[in-house]
């Protein structure tokens, strides 16, 4: 008797089908200058020197209610967490991207902590490289001050998002670094599935 296989599990396996493989353009835990793609470092730069996501009221309201519970997992305070949802929103949208899956790209990376650095020294929310200041002429960025942080890690997932032409899935890949292997896109879309959509 076969073992039923999850949703997420069901829409990587179709989202792979969907799209050839291509080789890795960016490998976060080695990635040397001279490996940076030069349309992502045109793209972060114009995302970082690029200036309410929200049109409507009412809008506004259902969207930050529906979110903030989930997110009071990781934010006990609620004016911090709505401030927070407002930042993300914002961020994604400037970025054409769908919020909710950066709050489940966040909660992966880092679990909404902005001081959060990893083993290979990504930084915040977003996890970061620091080496993308110096290549977009910002050296002095803060990549712990939230709104920083946003801009740069949306602007890399829309690179990626644009390189592999809409395949959520390989996007992810790339964004982590770990292209050709599926475990972080399904990590993602599972919190996606569980909290964000």
């Amino acid at each position: 008797m076969k073992t039923p296989r999850t949703t997420v599990t069901r829409l990587i396996g179709s989202l792979l089908l969907l799209g050839s493989l291509q080789l890795p353009m960016l490998a976060w835990g080695n990635t040397t200058p001279d490996d940076i793609d030069p349309e992502l470092r045109a793209a972060l730069k114009h995302a970082i020197e690029s200036s309410d996501s929200f049109v409507d009221r009412y809008d506004a309201e259902v969207w930050l209610v529906s979110k903030q519970e989930p997110l009071s997992r990781f934010i006990k305070d609620h004016e911090e967490r709505m401030d927070l949802l407002r930042r993300i929103h914002r961020a994604a949208l400037q970025a054409d991207l769908q919020p909710e899956i950066v709050l489940a790209l966040i909660e992966v990376e880092s679990h909404f902590n902005r001081f959060a650095v990893s083993s290979v020294g990504a930084q915040g929310m977003m996890q970061v490289m620091p080496f993308w200041k110096d290549e977009i002429g910002h050296p002095e960025d803060n990549l712990t001050d939230v709104d920083t942080n946003l801009r740069y890690g949306c602007a890399i997932l829309k690179h990626y998002l644009e390189r592999t032409e809409g395949r959520l899935i390989d996007a992810l890949a790339r964004y982590n670094g770990s292209y050709g292997k599926y475990w972080y896109p399904e990590r993602v879309m599972t919190a996606w599935e569980k909290h964000w959509r």
